[in-house]
This record gives C-alpha cells, sequence and structure tokens, in this order.
C-alpha cells in the first residue's frame, strides 16, 4: 500500500483552481515560465477589470474633489534621485554560503539577531550560514538611447506616485482643483523583489491603484482617520468578511523615508496576515524634494486666504494583484453535494468574471436554439456565459468554480410555459421565472 499523500493546503487549491479555470495562470509556461510573473486568463482578466473599475468609481465618481491621471511608466532619471528612491528604495539581501540562494534578510533573521546566529536556510537546511546583510536596490534599470554605452541610465517605475507629484500643479490648473482635492491613477510599476511569492502577492511585475489626497498643512490627521473609514467600508463593499480584516501601524522607527505616519489595512490569507493597502501621511516631503531638484515651483496658491504654501498629501496606496488575491482566498468554499465535493467561488456578484450561465437541459428538441437566443438578447448588458456541452451537474461545477452566481437552466417546461429555472450559486436556491425576465432579474441583482 503506497504512501498518504498529503492532502493539498488552501493555497494550493486556489491556485489549481486558477489555472484550472482560466483565471491566472504562469507566464512564459511552454519555456519554463519565469520566476513570479503570471498571465490573466479570460477570467482573470474581467475580475481584474471589475476590482479596478470598482476602486476607480469609489474614488473618482463618488468624490467631486477627485480627479484621474495616467502617468509615464519611464520618468526622468532625476525624479527618483529628488523622491529618495536611489538611496531608500532597499531591502536587506543576505545568502546562503551553501546552496547560494538569496533571501530578504528580514524573512530570515530575528530582529536583533547577529547573522551568525541565524536561524537555518529555508532551501537547503543548512545553519549559521548566511553572508553578512547588504542592502540592493529594488528598481529595474534599463537603458533610453539606441546605443547602451552612451545611453542615459533610466528606471522602471516602482510606484505610481511620483507621476502624480510631477503633474499635480497641471491636473489642479486644468481641474479647477481646491484644496482638499485628490489625483488618482491605476497602473502598473515594477520591483525586482528578492523573494517573491505566494502567488499573486508579491511578483516583480504588478498593478498598484493609488489615490494622492493633498491637503492644508496641519489637516493632515483630520484626513487621515477620514480615508482609514473610506477604505476600510469599501473592502466590505466588496463582501469580504470584516473579521479577516484588520489595522495595524507602523511604528515610528519602522517608518518608510517619506511617511510621518502609516496604517496597513492587513488580510489574513492563508500564509498568515499581511498588508492589503496603506495610507500614509507623507506630509510635503514630496513636492518639497522634487521644487528643490528641479527647481520649479510646487506650491499652491490659496486666493481667498492670499497664502501660499506646499500642500500636505495623504496617501491611500492599494495592490490591484493583492486585491484579487484577497477576494479569491476569501470567496474559495468547499461544501459536500450529493457525496461529492463541490468547490465554488462565494464572490460578490460585482467582482465575478461572469455574471451568469445559459444552460439547456439537453442540446436537442430546440433547447439549444432557445439558450442562444436568449444568450444573444443578453450578452451585450452582461458577461455571460452559454454551455450546452456535458451534463448539466458538471456545467453547474464549472460555474460554480468560477463564481458564477446565477444559473438560468431550460429544460422541456420552457418549451410549454416559458418559464426557466434560476439556481443561486451559494444557496442551491432554485425558483422559476418567465424567460422574457432574465434581463429584469439580473438588473435588479446586478
Amino acid at each position: 500500500m503506497g504512501k498518504n499523500k498529503k492532502a493539498p493546503d488552501a493555497m494550493s487549491k486556489i491556485v489549481a483552481l486558477c489555472k484550472r479555470r482560466g483565471i491566472v495562470f504562469p507566464s512564459s509556461e511552454i519555456y519554463g515560465g519565469v520566476g513570479s510573473t503570471y498571465d490573466y486568463g479570460p477570467y482573470g482578466v474581467e475580475m481584474k477589470n471589475n476590482i479596478s473599475r470598482l476602486w476607480w468609481q469609489n474614488m473618482t465618481l463618488s468624490h467631486d474633489s477627485i480627479v484621474g491621471l495616467d502617468s509615464a511608466v519611464i520618468l526622468h532619471p532625476n525624479v527618483w534621485e529628488a523622491s529618495g528612491h536611489l538611496k531608500n528604495f532597499t531591502d536587506p539581501l543576505i545568502d546562503c554560503k551553501q546552496c547560494k540562494a538569496r533571501f530578504k534578510a528580514d524573512d530570515i533573521l530575528v530582529e536583533g539577531q547577529e547573522t551568525t546566529k541565524s536561524p537555518q536556510c529555508p532551501r537547503c537546511g543548512t545553519k549559521d550560514s548566511f553572508t553578512d546583510v547588504r542592502h540592493f536596490n529594488m528598481m529595474f534599470k534599463t537603458n533610453m538611447g539606441p546605443v547602451e554605452d552612451e545611453a542615459a541610465i533610466g528606471y522602471f517605475r516602482p510606484e505610481t506616485a511620483q507621476g502624480i507629484y510631477l503633474d499635480y500643479k497641471l491636473t489642479q490648473d486644468t481641474a479647477r482643483l481646491k484644496l482638499p482635492f485628490g489625483i488618482a491613477q491605476i497602473g502598473k510599476a515594477f520591483r525586482n523583489e528578492i523573494t517573491p511569492g505566494n502567488f499573486i502577492f508579491r511578483t516583480r511585475e504588478f498593478e498598484q491603484m493609488e489615490m494622492q489626497y493633498f491637503v492644508r498643512p496641519g489637516e493632515t490627521s483630520k484626513w487621515l482617520e477620514y480615508w482609514r473609514e473610506e477604505r476600510w467600508n469599501w473592502l466590505l463593499s466588496l463582501g469580504v468578511r470584516e473579521e479577516k480584516l484588520r489595522w495595524l501601524q507602523h511604528p515610528e522607527d519602522k517608518l518608510a523615508h517619506y511617511a510621518q505616519e502609516a496604517w496597513d489595512i492587513e488580510y489574513e490569507f492563508p500564509f498568515g496576515w499581511h498588508e492589503l493597502e496603506g495610507l500614509h501621511d507623507r506630509g510635503d516631503f514630496d513636492l518639497t524634494c522634487h521644487q528643490e531638484a528641479s527647481g520649479k515651483d510646487m506650491t499652491y496658491f490659496d486666493a481667498q486666504a492670499k497664502e501660499r504654501f506646499i500642500p500636505h498629501i495623504v496617501e491611500a496606496s492599494a495592490g490591484l494583484n493583492r486585491a484579487m488575491l484577497m477576494l479569491l482566498c476569501d470567496a474559495y468554499r468547499e461544501d459536500e453535494q450529493e457525496k461529492e465535493t463541490r468547490v465554488y467561488l462565494s464572490l460578490d456578484p460585482k467582482i465575478a468574471p461572469v455574471k451568469a450561465a445559459i444552460l439547456p437541459l439537453v442540446k436537442k428538441d430546440g433547447l439549444a436554439d432557445l439558450a442562444k437566443e436568449i444568450y444573444n438578447n443578453l450578452r451585450g448588458r452582461w458577461p455571460l456565459f452559454l454551455d450546452i456541452q456535458g451534463s448539466i451537474g458538471r456545467r453547474y461545477r464549472r460555474m460554480d468554480e468560477l463564481g458564477t452566481p446565477f444559473a438560468f437552466t431550460l429544460d422541456y417546461q420552457t418549451l410549454e410555459d416559458g418559464t426557466v429555472t434560476v439556481r443561486w450559486r451559494d444557496t442551491l436556491q432554485q425558483e422559476r421565472i418567465s424567460k422574457d425576465k432574465i434581463g429584469e432579474f439580473l438588473a435588479d441583482k446586478l
């Protein structure tokens, strides 16, 4: 009798589901892959777009003093010197002398512990085998120009915030904004992480959702509290379980070089509590640094008070990929149905990549043709899935794994009275409605 295989953990199940259902899968897999880079499949990109759209609506459409921006990925090299990234955007790095594996020192060493007393290497198990800690800049370099040895060195942005700071005056002037006001941006950022991992939680290429809120000096504490409440409530509006969320304040000795106060919203992932998004009081650090380095005026003129000053900034920064992983983890469910394990994603309908499935009980007797007609009439309004292949039970399971909240099944009674069965994903409740009322039903529920 063979040995019992170790049961897959929660993350392994989620990763497998994502690949199986076209949500997220490894990038460049036919060439062996690239460490911690992922592609978002047909349903992953829909889910990711749903999250970013909801964030954008909440940040911009719900606030008349916040506008959007899409700044460049490659900025002038002096931006990163002025912002302190060339000097301070580093991680402590150590190597195992035995297997040559590299790690973030913070992940290996206990605070206050000497490297000679370090724990064993996670890769090879050797003890007391680490090099001294050295600092590693996480920005990706590139060459700007046709000839590499003559080209200027550039950097892919490690955050989207700096582009907002550079354009804040132009944005304020053209949008005719008065303090307090915000500028929001969603875009790619790149960090040469030493130890990326935990699926899409920490990757070298990712998307940020950031909003920089410009306020009068002395008002940051008030607005920090305001945005703490706003960000918490937004996460709850996505259906996240509140007991899985918590606030963590950064101690003064752990603050980033730009921050005067910082808070993280943490989520309890299967691999532990980790940062989901952050709120920072950045003071006037960024605008002052860019004013000094560029020689350009970065002040704001308050015409009513006849005052000129550099605004202070409250930053709300979230990772789109982390938000997606959080929602996948929060929604993953298993139950027993007819002596079989059913896997489903209990996603809020706003997040679900497919809103409803149209399923004829059988392909024959005109049911498939009628299902296609219903699908074609509705698909321009919502992302739907028409599935006519396989047993009805297997088709239900496919939709459950995608988190599709509703399934409309056509059967022989449909041919008699024009009604269809609505199946609810989480409760498996069923009811019959007119096929002509499907659009009205979805409009009400979505």
